[in-house]
């Protein structure tokens, strides 16, 4: 316990606990992405690797009690870091220290937000089904859940089209910097590395955008169906 209250107890620490958490939802996100990029593979393709985690309990119940934990961190470490680089600005100094800084870096809070808010609706869209509860009663021919049927018809909305991309495009604007500052605090970016581990957080991020945004565009023009 006195460990714990250690780590949480300084700056340091809490960065490293940011990073460590966040790595592990960077990872998850790869992965995710990943299985929506299946879309594309076919109907059966896509259907049966959401029945191959929907039969396999436990493996998604402890990856979802993991990425719950690791976001609660996350958040957490985020938001008290925030508040004490806050506390530490003298009063009524108006002229920030920007070197070295990017519209990324400046706008983690507000990006993280977005995303926060973003996650609940996909959750509430797909997962829960609250939003569109006809989403659950989807079935194939060989009986298991209809995920593509699902992505498809829900992505023939443009107003839910445009709320994807947006989001995804929060979710890799913030993972453009919060890599480089991973890497950061996890003592990884060494001072010969620093500029190709950036362009590495940014060419990431870009192609992480790109796997995103390429289901919810392609099946609102179309494609994939």
């Amino acid at each position: 316990m006195n460990s714990i209250r250690k780590v949480f107890g300084t700056t340091v620490g809490r960065k490293c606990v940011m990073a460590v958490t966040g790595l592990f939802m960077f990872v998850f996100v790869v992965v995710h992405m990943a299985g929506n990029l299946q879309v594309f593979l076919g109907h059966h393709i896509i259907n049966r690797y959401a029945d191959f985690l929907k039969t396999n309990l436990e493996i998604l119940w402890p990856m979802r009690l993991c990425m719950v934990v690791a976001g609660v961190f996350h958040v957490y470490t985020a938001i008290t870091l925030t508040l004490e680089n806050r506390a530490k600005r003298q009063i009524g100094y108006e002229v920030k220290e920007l070197v070295g800084a990017t519209l990324a870096s400046r706008t983690m809070f507000i990006s993280g937000s977005i995303i926060f808010c973003f996650i609940v609706y996909h959750l509430l869209h797909f997962t829960l089904g609250v939003t569109n509860p006809v989403f659950l009663t989807f079935r194939d021919d060989r009986g298991w859940y209809d995920v593509h049927r699902m992505i498809v018809t829900a992505m023939s909305n443009g107003w839910v089209v445009a709320t994807y991309v947006v989001g995804v495009g929060a979710l890799c604007f913030h993972l453009s910097h919060a890599l480089r500052a991973m890497c950061q605090s996890l003592g990884w970016r060494y001072e010969t590395y620093a500029s190709r581990i950036d362009r590495t957080a940014v060419v990431a991020a870009a192609v992480m955008f790109l796997g995103f945004a390429a289901v919810p565009v392609a099946l609102w023009l179309g494609a994939a169906r």
